[in-house]
This record gives structure tokens, sequence and C-alpha cells, in this order.
């Protein structure tokens, strides 16, 4: 389909002429001769390029631009004049004009700018898709109030350059939060490089991180560049940051202060604009307390901390993550979407997650793949350790009546640990106290624990 082409002057002669050429060159044009005719035929169509005449009849071509652009256009624009200073061509830039032109017009000229200027708008709108594609894959699934006020914290730090230090445990979604991070970024047109300190063997991880000089060490038989080098202008995921040895943890100081390092092997150095994030599950107050993380790098890497929950403190967002991750691998897998029962969903909710999001999201992604039904219940869900299970015993009937003394006895012990404390013994146990009481009514738990005469 041919590109559209709107042409705004108030000389019929110059309409004539860009429409003729415009024409040959293969574009569709249209033409009118004065802003507010511009804005009327945004309102019947839209146009991939619009010249626009600074000078015209009623509202010039900058309060044209301006209006347009209130009214959602995006348009390329590039705007033509015949008294063109540096004044109105700086303020049509700042209004969103790609280029501004000066009468008599360059035939040649103006055809290669609009043709850029089209190419510019091609660009856009496949980055702002890539974006809306990437945002979707960094979903923060959940309305707790936990999750909100993420959601909201990453909105407000995400357009900042902030260095982020991202606390949580294992399985909670720190590398999600760290892409949303730079999807909601100025940038997300550049890449996103991560890396895990953690899996990176001791002797490779400053190659890794700096890049090297061909025979800068055993092995080293080509130029290699470094996750920094790769990440300039662009955002860094340093995972695992507790993991990193004193050494590299110098090095990476030294590149955050500097903003610049010297690959392995060479005396170099090159010079990056990089963005850090880092994440960890260590309590590294402790680590720096046993001289195992430096200070100097913490306060550099600390400057936006986020704490994640584990997925325990917040209960009420398993439904919706269920739903999540039951409609995003039915569709890879070509199943239909199950549909948890009531009980299957509070059993899901009952248990701790010592393993957060990603534990709940590998079993419904194994009950996707494996339970042969629509329906699921909880006799259907998959068998989950727990560390302080009570030894497994096979003198039950069912599933339910197992999985029912299993809950007895786990509630029973939550008790006796909390001293009869049901508040306690729920804080203990990641659930409300409201569903704690639900369940022992349900059980027929006693509170064995309870002290006399306690409130």
């Amino acid at each position: 389909m041919s590109e559209s082409i709107l042409i705004v002057d108030d000389e019929r002669g110059i309409r004539d002429t860009l429409r003729g050429v415009m024409g040959d060159e293969g574009f569709v044009t249209d033409a009118v001769s004065s802003g507010e005719e511009c804005l009327k035929a945004l309102e019947r169509r839209t146009y991939d390029c619009i010249l626009l005449d600074v000078w015209l009849p009623g509202i010039d071509g900058l309060e044209t631009l301006k209006q347009l652009r209130a009214g959602g256009s995006d348009s390329a624009v590039v705007i033509i004049s015949g008294h063109g200073n540096v004044e109105t061509a700086v303020r049509a830039t700042k209004l969103g004009a790609f280029d501004f032109i000066e009468k008599p017009l360059s035939i040649e000229k103006t055809v290669l700018t609009v043709r850029n200027a089209l190419r510019q708008r091609q660009l856009e709108l496949i980055n702002a898709e890539m974006a809306a594609e990437l945002a979707k894959d960094c979903r923060m699934v959940g309305d707790s109030v936990t999750m909100r006020a993420l959601r909201n914290q990453i909105s407000v730090v995400a357009p900042t350059d902030g260095r982020v230090l991202i606390y949580g445990e294992s399985g909670t979604g720190k590398e999600l939060v760290a892409r949303a991070i730079h999807v909601q970024s100025r940038r997300v047109g550049a890449p996103f490089v991560e890396v895990n300190s953690a899996a990176i063997p001791e002797e490779l991880i400053e190659s890794e991180l700096f890049g090297h000089v061909k025979g800068a060490f055993t092995g080293a038989t080509a130029a290699k560049k470094g996750k920094f080098e790769l990440a300039d202008r662009a955002t860094l995921f340093l995972d695992e940051i507790g993991d990193m040895s004193a050494k590299v943890q110098a090095k990476v100081l030294r590149v955050l202060e500097e903003q610049r390092f010297e690959p392995v092997g060479s005396g170099t150095a090159i010079d990056v604009d990089v963005r850090v994030i880092a994440a960890t599950n260590k309590r590294l107050d402790l680590e720096m307390e046993q001289g195992k993380f430096r200070p100097d790098l913490f306060y550099r890497l600390n400057v936006i901390p986020f704490e994640l929950p584990p997925l325990r403190e917040r209960p009420e967002d398993i439904p919706l993550l269920i739903h999540h991750f039951n409609e995003s691998f039915s569709v890879p897998y070509g199943k239909t979407p199950k549909q948890f029962s009531p009980e299957a969903i509070e059993e899901l909710q009952n248990y701790s997650w010592p393993g957060n999001v990603r534990e709940l999201k590998n079993t419904i992604e194994r009950v996707v793949i494996m339970h042969p039904g629509v329906r699921v219940v909880a006799s259907d869900l998959p068998a989950r350790g727990k560390e302080d299970a009570p030894v497994p015993s096979f003198r039950f009937p069912s599933f339910k009546e197992a999985t029912d003394a299993y809950h007895r006895e786990f509630i029973q012990r939550k008790l006796e640990e909390a001293e009869g404390n049901v508040s306690r013994a729920a804080e203990l146990m990641g659930v409300d106290r409201s569903h704690l009481y639900r369940r022992m009514r349900a059980l027929g738990v006693q509170n064995r624990g309870e002290r006399i005469g306690a409130s």
C-alpha cells in the first residue's frame, strides 16, 4: 500500500507542483490551503507525512502542528517556509517536526527529506510495537497492595538513569522487575544485557564483564567484547551481585565511578554510558559485616532499592498468577485452558511456595501439560515438598484425606510454635488470620497451644 502525504500550503502553484512530484514518486497525495483544513482532513483519515507551510491564513503552521500533536497524530511533519529562521526551526523541532526546509523548494531535497521522515516514522512505529510487546512480556501480575506499590515504583524510577538494587528471594521475579524498568526507560530501543555473577566461573568473570583482546590469556584466540561494552547506551543487569569476588567488585566499582574500563590484556580504556541494575538474594548488610561485600560498591549500587515480597506474603495474588500462567502455557502447548476449582485454588494459596513465583509457574505448566481433563480439582495437583512436613503416610484412602491430615498437623505445629497466638501463626504461615480461622474450623483443629486467659 502506498504511503500517503498531505500538502498544506496557501499557494496553489506550490500545492499543484508538490502533488505532481510526490505522485510521480509513488505517494498518495492530498492538498489543502489552511491549518483549519489540515486538522479537518486528519479527522477523516491519517497521513504518513505532512508537508506543512508556516505562513498560512488563520492559524499558522506551528499552531497547526501543536494542535495535531495534541490530538494524538503521529504523522511525520516536515515544515516548509519562505521566511525561515533559526528560531522558527527550533520551535518546529520542539513541537515534533522532523525537519525544516526553506522556499524556494529544491525538488530533490524535498523528496529526500520526505523519504527520510517516512523512514524515521516507520522506525518509531516498529520501536513502539516492540516496546508494547516487551511491556506485555514484563507484566507484573498481581493486585495486592505490595504489587501495586511495586508497579508504581517502577513507573517513577524507570525514566531516570538512577541505579537500582533489587532484593528478593530466589524465584520472586528480580529479572522481571529489571526488564520492566528497562522497557519503561529511555533506553528501551537499546539491548537489555544480563550477567549472572553466580553462573560464571571466577576465572572467566572479568573477561565476561570487560571483554579481552586476542592473546590476553590461554584460549583467547580472538578479541571479545564484554558485557559493559555491549551495554553501552543500554541497560546492564548484574544478577546475583553478592556472589562477585572482591577483585571483580573492585573493578565494577571503578567502572561505575568512571564509566570507563580496560578489556583484559589491553592498555586502552573504553568509555561507556551504562545504566546498571543489580539484584541479589543475599543480605548484603550481613555480607558487608563479614567482609564479603564492599560497602563502597554497595552504596554505588543501592541508589534506589527495590524489595520484592515472597509469594507467601501475597497469597491474594495467587489466583491471578494461576490464570496468567494457565493462559500463557495453554496456547503454545496447544491445550485448552484449565478450569481450576475453588478448592484447587485454595490448596495452592495455602502452600508456602519456597520457590516463590517460579515454583508456582512450574506447577501450573506441569498441570497444563500433564492433566488430561479441563477441570482441575485439589487432588489433581502435583505433590509439593514441604520442609516441615510430617513423615508421609500411605494409610489414607484418598488424596484429599491425606492432604487434610497434613494440613491439620501443619497448622497445629504452627499454632504451637506461636504459643497459641493465631495472628502470629497466620503470619508464620503467610496467610490472613481470617483464612486460618476458616481452615481450622473446616479441619476441626483445636488450638492446643492457646494459653489460658489469652485474649
